[in-house]
């Protein structure tokens, strides 16, 4: 398959494995660059020496184009970019901030980059920064999310109509069937999440594995919208912080309720009661954990079965 993602990044398949934290280790990246995928390091739960580690355990465990994820509002981030640039990183994703940052630079270097955004609005500022593509990522996805609440379904179209830069959807895409939905809508290839969270590879607790394939319609909420928007299952730390904010918590009292590191108590730890359990609405559907290579593999298979599907319509 070759459109205008897989010549951008070098790759066989249009699939992007997302860089989620506590998450997308260089197990998981690795697996899907080997599976014809881009497979993306979640830098915003590492520590500098740790990401170091990651992107070079990476180059040993796969010959294949892989990038990093890096939220722009966790700190360190000038020493990750300093990182990106001595171990030759040459795809880069980034999210959470202001792409003018750091967009400059990175393509001074040579490396590609690509914005994930929640609105048609940023997607323009992503294309005047200079990036290379842009991720569109509906409210269905877990973890940081826009506080439009703009779907998927809505977005994509939305973002096809102001920019031409190649474009990844993201945001409730664990299928074939919705990688080709998403892709009649406008975008050129697909990100996805929750449906790599539950691979064989990914660095989650087993707990919070078992948990997302038990899950069902329903389970998931965005919360925190005083302080970033974050979609997470309904758990005892998420009643916490819904009942502080009903009771008109001011946002100081909500931060110290955050408290540090509550996503990796529950991601990373599997404490499922008091921690952060971010996760897109998707999990709903998703009942096995499997390698990276067979799930890459199903995406593929039931995208080519539903496009034959289509094509066979009469009308």
């Amino acid at each position: 398959m070759t459109n205008r993602i897989t010549q951008l990044f070098n790759i066989k398949y249009p699939i992007i494995q997302a860089g989620m934290i506590w998450t997308s280790g260089w197990r998981l990246a690795s697996s899907v660059s080997n599976s014809g995928g881009l497979g993306l390091i979640g830098a915003g739960s590492m520590y500098p020496d740790i990401f170091r580690e990651h992107i070079r355990k990476c180059k040993q465990a796969t010959s294949q184009p892989f990038g990093v994820n890096v939220p722009l509002i966790y700190p360190d981030v000038d020493k990750l970019m300093q990182i990106i640039a001595e171990e030759e990183v040459k795809i880069v994703f980034t999210s959470a901030g202001n792409p003018k940052t750091w967009t400059a630079m990175l393509k001074q270097q040579g490396i590609t980059v690509v914005q994930v955004v929640s609105s048609a609005k940023f997607a323009q500022k992503s294309e005047q920064a200079g990036v290379d593509a842009i991720v569109a990522e509906g409210f269905e996805a877990g973890g940081h999310n826009g506080r439009e609440e703009t779907t998927t379904l809505c977005l994509i179209p939305m973002v096809r109509a102001v920019t031409n830069l190649p474009l990844l959807a993201a945001g409730g895409i664990a299928t074939g069937r919705a990688m080709l939905a998403a892709m009649t809508l406008g975008a050129d290839g697909v990100q996805v999440g929750t449906r790599f969270a539950a691979s064989e590879e990914s660095s989650l607790h087993p707990n919070f594995k078992q948990k997302i394939i038990h899950s069902a319609e329903g389970e998931t909420m965005l919360t925190l919208k005083q302080i970033t928007p974050v979609r997470v299952f309904r758990n005892k730390f998420y009643y916490d912080v819904e009942n502080a904010i009903n009771a008109g918590a001011p946002v100081d009292d909500l931060v110290k309720l955050l408290g540090r590191a509550r996503a990796k108590r529950g991601m990373f730890e599997g404490d499922l009661d008091e921690g952060e359990l971010e996760i897109g609405q998707i999990s709903g559907l998703i009942k096995d954990i499997k390698p990276a290579a067979e799930i890459v593999e199903d995406i593929m298979t039931e995208f080519r079965k539903a496009k034959e599907e289509i094509t066979s319509f009469e009308l």
